[in-house]
């Protein structure tokens, strides 16, 4: 029987299968009227399973009304009761891959090698539209993203490497939106990209908003690798609370994150952690205890993040 942890788990890998724009996403929305964007209907997704348990009866007796699935389908998706066989039908239903499909029972079965994190929010809901109203509608989603932060001898974030993966979800995509806060000082970009569109747009207090242009367009179902450095300034107190953290905000969903953060020989922290934020503004919702590797850096790699704050923070 698999951990209450680990439904929960699966449970949120299988909302975030299901939301990402996509043929699975697609196949419950024809059922709906008025989809919302972050919303799963349940009556359609119902409808979906029924229609794929007729299918493989292959008779039109006894079968399955929307109706009579929708309880099923909504403990499984709150994570309250995802049984083996509710995994089972969903994924015979939807057709996930096999990569998803292992994924899914991977997580079912408690293996903690695997880390899913669901959260309510990463930035403030006006935060949110407002960034909605300037960047327009999403036009791609991003397969991997590596982040790579040196911390050094005075105890400041020195810089930041990014490498990301995206892929077009609509044709003609030929620039991403790149989010910083006042501490940025430089931005240069490399693989992949063409520059910055040198339109600066706020969209929270200390928080703006630019381009990367992409050095091709893509088209639907394309995929690019991006490289881009950021440099940073920090004129406070290196022992200021905001200045002993390095964290990455995902306003929706996030699969194959990898962060490290390396320190100078010179300045090692006495403590560092791994956490969770409640959201950008709130206070850490979870931590657990770091240790530095060899060449003084540490490294968390996430599968999978929906609306949730991530990162380090340490001690000097």
């Amino acid at each position: 029987m698999a951990h209450a942890a680990g439904r929960r788990a699966a449970a949120d890998y299988l909302r975030q299968l299901l939301l990402k724009p996509g043929s699975y996403r697609e196949t419950w929305q024809k059922h709906v009227v008025r989809a919302r964007q972050d919303s799963i209907n349940q009556l359609a997704v119902s409808e979906v399973l029924a229609r794929h348990m007729s299918a493989v009866s292959g008779t039109d007796e006894g079968i399955i009304k929307p109706h009579q699935l929708k309880d099923t389908v909504s403990r499984a998706l709150s994570g309250r009761l995802l049984s083996r066989s509710a995994l089972e039908l969903f994924i015979d239903g939807f057709g996930f891959t096999g990569d998803e499909t292992e994924r899914l029972w991977r997580l079912w079965n408690g293996t903690a090698s695997i880390s899913v994190l669901s959260g309510s929010r990463a930035v403030p809901l006006q935060a949110e539209q407002t960034l909605r109203d300037v960047i327009g509608p999403r036009r791609h989603q991003t397969l991997t993203l590596h982040d790579h932060v040196t911390v050094g001898a005075d105890g400041r974030i020195a810089s930041g490497r990014t490498i990301q993966v995206i892929e077009a979800i609509e044709g003609g995509t030929d620039r991403i939106p790149f989010l910083y806060d006042t501490s940025a000082l430089t931005v240069e970009v490399g693989q992949g990209c063409a520059g910055l569109s040198g339109e600066l747009r706020q969209v929270g207090p200390g928080v703006f908003a630019t381009e990367i242009l992409l050095a091709s367009t893509l088209a639907l179902g394309e995929t690019t690798t991006m490289e881009y450095a950021t440099t940073f300034r920090y004129p406070g107190d290196p022992d200021d609370p905001h200045e002993r953290e390095f964290r990455r905000a995902v306003m929706r969903q996030l699969e194959n994150f990898d962060m490290r953060v390396e320190f100078h020989p010179d300045r090692l922290p006495t403590r560092l952690w791994w956490a969770t934020w409640d959201g950008v503004d709130g206070p850490v919702q979870t931590q657990e205890a770091a240790t530095l590797d060899v060449q003084h850096s540490a490294q968390r790699f996430m599968r999978s993040l929906q609306r949730a704050v991530v990162g380090f923070y340490w001690d000097w």
